[in-house]
């Protein structure tokens, strides 16, 4: 039998919800897409949890499988596509959050890296964002993270108290943080 009509035979026996099928197309696959995934992305819990998440979007995209490749392949760069999408979101933060401090990264992570949010979308929000911040919130924001000045020098500049300077900061975080929850 050729790897084509393989391949119709156990998409019609997964189509049609066979166990045993999918048990056995699971171990056939899994340490070959596990170690596919492993070898580019380091970490070990995530290589498994997308391995998973590979098989259960593959399962959902069956349907709509028309043989233009081998189910392998079809498997394949459903991982390959997973892999892009986690990388591009690592380098998405690294860009974006690199002179922030974690605790301000933390906060906003949850609704930043959603499924649904774009590179450009994300950078486009936080533009606005930074833009709707009354002008002194947006100057020592700049200062403090995007030009990495210490808080001495920017109550220097500023010619405010370190405290005071302190305090704008956190100011002008929090409202940086809530105008970005409600946007």
């Amino acid at each position: 039998m050729s790897t084509h009509d393989e391949d119709k035979k156990i998409v019609a026996l997964l189509l049609n919800k066979d166990e045993r099928a999918l048990g056995i197309f699971y171990k056939t696959y899994y340490q070959l897409l596990f170690g596919f995934i492993a070898r580019r992305l380091p970490d070990t819990a995530l290589a498994e949890e997308l391995t998973q998440d590979v098989f259960i979007d593959f399962l959902e995209a069956l349907r709509d499988f028309r043989f233009q490749s081998s189910v392998k392949t079809f498997l394949f760069s459903i991982a390959k596509n997973k892999i892009i999408d986690v990388i591009r979101k690592k380098k998405i933060k690294k860009i974006l959050f690199s002179s922030l401090p974690a605790y301000f990264v933390e906060e906003l992570a949850s609704v930043m890296f959603d499924e649904t949010l774009e590179k450009k979308e994300l950078t486009l929000k936080i533009k606005n964002v930074f833009d709707s911040l009354p002008n002194d919130y947006q100057v020592v924001l700049r200062l403090k993270y995007i030009e990495g000045e210490k808080v001495k020098k920017i109550s220097q500049k500023l010619t405010l108290g370190f405290k005071a300077t302190e305090s704008l900061i956190f100011r002008a975080r929090k409202a940086f943080t809530k105008s970005f929850h409600a946007q």
